[in-house]
């Protein structure tokens, strides 16, 4: 008995958490986190990690790198309720790493439903299927192999969601979606990763006005994005940006290794200002000649009198990195330019009461039916697609 009660318990405790935060909104959310019993597709972690609301790392290539995860719940809570899914959907996931919440997605559809979900890593997808047939969800067909075709024999798709961050779309995803269906995944915007909400237009494109913060790990494969990260030299800095190709790696190394002095922003922003609203504004508003990027320097390690995370603007002879953690306080390198610009795009989004990431919206656009330039926003070039992104003021 005591087996069984401490599961339960946990999972209770897990629920109240995600209830609290008003992320189990659509309709069977709840009921399927209450009736799909998360340790057992994690059963070589203790109980606790098991119902502990993070992600769980399950799979690291031979660098180190992790290639999959089991999602935070509360991600998993959000993604669920941007999908909107119904009883008798046909459903296809991208990436089903522990089969979790391939499951949660059967309970929630139903019998007359049905799940596919496909796997890169073959021995993952082999661990998913016993999971899910301990579990009683034997229904989901777990497919090995590459996501970025889709599965053509179970299409048209209700819905369609990626649990790996994308850079683009890939075509075959859309021309298995239903007309009416729609598309959730994680997609990387310069630097930040998004879960958005795809629907498809008259005109053809695909818009998403639901977008919210995530961090997935990468889809692989022929959907692999180009080059996103960046190491400085031999230091612990990373940079992550979509303007790789204009970033000299040893200049900009030469300038943060002299005239480093720390600068003040005015207005002191906590990380969630950060993450959540000033670094959209900063990205889709910095002038031309400047760069737009976050950084990471590893956990533990310190780079050119930096840790932690944040997000930077560079240009040529001068740069500015804001850490999410120190309230505005930023490392400021060479002349004050980028500085002051920085605290320019500041002030401008003071003055428009601060837009965050409910102003966001996005638009997947055909390669051959994209603008040249647009009023508003930046434009970014996919591989099929072209990406407007801009804020709804």
């Amino acid at each position: 008995m005591a087996d069984k009660v401490m599961p339960d318990l946990l999972r209770q405790r897990l629920l109240e958490s995600l209830r609290q935060q008003g992320v189990m909104t659509a309709p069977g959310v709840e009921a399927a986190f209450r009736a799909v019993p998360r340790h057992l597709f994690l059963p070589q972690f203790p109980l606790d990690r098991a119902y502990a609301d993070e992600s769980v790392p399950l799979k690291y290539d031979a660098g180190g790198l992790l290639i999959s995860s089991a999602s935070q719940p509360t991600m998993m809570a959000i993604m669920l309720d941007q999908a909107q899914l119904a009883p008798g959907h046909n459903v296809l996931e991208i990436g089903t790493a522990s089969g979790y919440n391939a499951a949660l997605m059967q309970h929630i559809v139903g019998p007359q439903g049905h799940v596919t979900s496909l796997e890169l890593e073959a021995d993952l997808a082999k661990q998913a299927v016993l999971h899910l047939q301990q579990a009683g969800l034997a229904q989901v067909r777990v497919v090995p192999g590459d996501g970025s075709q889709g599965y053509a024999p179970r299409a048209a798709y209700d819905r369609i969601l990626s649990a790996v961050g994308i850079w683009d779309v890939p075509r075959a995803w859309l021309a298995q979606m239903k007309p009416e269906g729609r598309l959730i995944a994680p997609i990387w915007v310069d630097g930040v990763q998004v879960s958005a909400s795809f629907s498809r237009q008259p005109d053809g494109s695909y818009l998403s006005v639901d977008n919210r913060p995530c961090y997935f790990v990468y889809v692989r494969g022929e959907s692999a994005a180009p080059p996103i990260r960046q190491q400085i030299g031999s230091s612990s800095l990373f940079i992550l940006s979509d303007d790789l190709n204009r970033i000299d790696g040893a200049a900009l190394h030469l300038l943060l290794s002299h005239d480093h002095d720390l600068c003040h922003l005015e207005s002191p922003l906590a990380t969630v200002d950060f993450w959540n609203g000033f670094q959209l504004y900063a990205m889709l508003n910095e002038p031309p000649q400047y760069i737009f990027a976050l950084f990471l320097v590893i956990e533990g390690q310190q780079a050119y009198g930096m840790d932690g995370r944040g997000l930077a603007l560079i240009t040529r002879g001068s740069a500015t990195f804001a850490p999410y953690h120190t309230r505005g306080t930023t490392h400021c390198y060479g002349g004050a330019e980028a500085f002051l610009t920085m605290q320019e795009l500041l002030d401008r989004w003071n003055a428009a009461q601060r837009p965050d990431m409910r102003a966001l919206r996005l638009r997947l656009i055909p390669l051959a039916e994209a603008p040249a330039r647009v009023d508003q926003g930046k434009l970014y070039r996919r591989r099929d697609h072209v990406l407007h992104a801009w804020l709804a003021l």
